[in-house]
């Protein structure tokens, strides 16, 4: 008996199209604190809407909302956080990246006008929105960024050996959370932290707070077009990689290869899309991201971001497995002298 072709439906273009509601959900339950609550016990609608000064009614709709979305989950007991959201969106945690999530939906007023932005004639700009970035832009999301961007930076710092390396240089560092955490893990690193003046201020604040002024230098200056300083053995360059087009990051590249001592090497940090350019879909939207601000960027793929070191030097380039998903690292090497 012959097999039956699967029914194609609508259901899957209707969710998407629904996608909106599922970050509202999201923002909502971050923003009233559901998943803190849930944690501590409210695993009712009674309980939850106690705790979070709401009716019970819509209690109850956000509780199966966000259960319809897989935010939640029930057992005999009631309602408990799905093991990511437990994790993560649980306030007190040192893992919290309550934040992040709530700034990734400031701009949904621009994504309802995708249409404009890819249809308008304005000649794109090098930096896009940085080039006119404010103080308290910079705080936003730095403030915002800092709280997932130092789970990312631990990880790194797990997976790169730096027992011997001496000078970090972190281009684009932001809350310099990358070069926190590898100087937290290892003793002998010193680190420079290079990104835009009103972003520094906020760089300052953090390293303050983890009372490594002394060990973190804070660089103002953009550097797509400054100059590095020299004896850096490694370089960061981390998730600002759809912002740039091909010219741009080969150019930061090639700096970065004169910059490095012999044998130093260069991580890239990106959200690389696959090389036959389908799936990964945060990836893929952080480039069409990219439009809303006017710049040249795009998502890149792993392959083209390998070519890009190779093209500016670099040898025993590789691709690491990262953030399954959101983040990929690929490194090069500078040769030995």
């Amino acid at each position: 008996m012959p097999e039956s072709k699967p029914k194609i439906n609508t259901v899957r273009l209707q969710n998407i199209s629904y996608g909106h509601k599922q970050s509202a959900a999201l923002r909502a339950a971050i923003e009233l604190d559901l998943f803190t609550r849930v944690s501590e016990g409210a695993r009712s609608f009674k309980k939850v809407a106690a705790e979070l000064g709401i009716s019970e009614l819509n209690a109850e709709r956000l509780v199966v909302g966000c259960a319809g979305i897989g935010l939640l989950q029930k057992d005999d007991k009631g309602y408990k956080n799905a093991p990511d959201v437990e994790r993560f969106l649980v306030k007190g945690k040192p893992t919290y990246i309550g934040p992040w999530l709530l700034f990734t939906s400031y701009d949904f007023e621009q994504w309802k006008d995708l249409k404009g932005y890819l249809t308008s004639k304005d000649p794109p700009r090098i930096l896009g929105l940085y080039e006119n970035l404010t103080d308290e832009m910079a705080r936003e999301y730095h403030d915002a960024t800092y709280s997932v961007g130092l789970g990312a930076g631990f990880l790194f710092s797990k997976d790169v050996d730096m027992s011997k390396r001496h000078l970090i240089l972190d281009l684009g560092g932001g809350s310099g959370a990358y070069c926190i955490a590898a100087i937290s893990r290892y003793p002998q690193l010193k680190a420079i932290v290079m990104d835009f003046k009103p972003v520094t201020r906020m760089t300052q604040k953090f390293v303050a707070q983890w009372g490594l002024q002394d060990r973190i230098s804070i660089l103002a200056g953009d550097f797509t077009a400054d100059p590095f300083p020299s004896g850096p053995d490694v370089i960061i360059q981390a998730s600002n990689l759809p912002q740039y087009n091909q010219q741009g990051l080969e150019k930061v590249m090639r700096k970065g290869f004169e910059a490095l001592v012999p044998g130093g090497e260069y991580h890239v940090v990106g959200e690389t899309v696959s090389d036959e350019k389908d799936g990964t879909a945060g990836p893929a939207l952080w480039g069409l991201h990219e439009a809303l601000f006017g710049s040249l960027g795009r998502a890149h793929s792993e392959k083209e971001v390998m070519s890009y070191l190779e093209n500016a030097g670099f040898v025993n380039v590789a691709v690491h497995e990262f953030i399954p998903g959101s983040l990929t690292r690929i490194s090069g090497y500078k040769p030995e002298a």
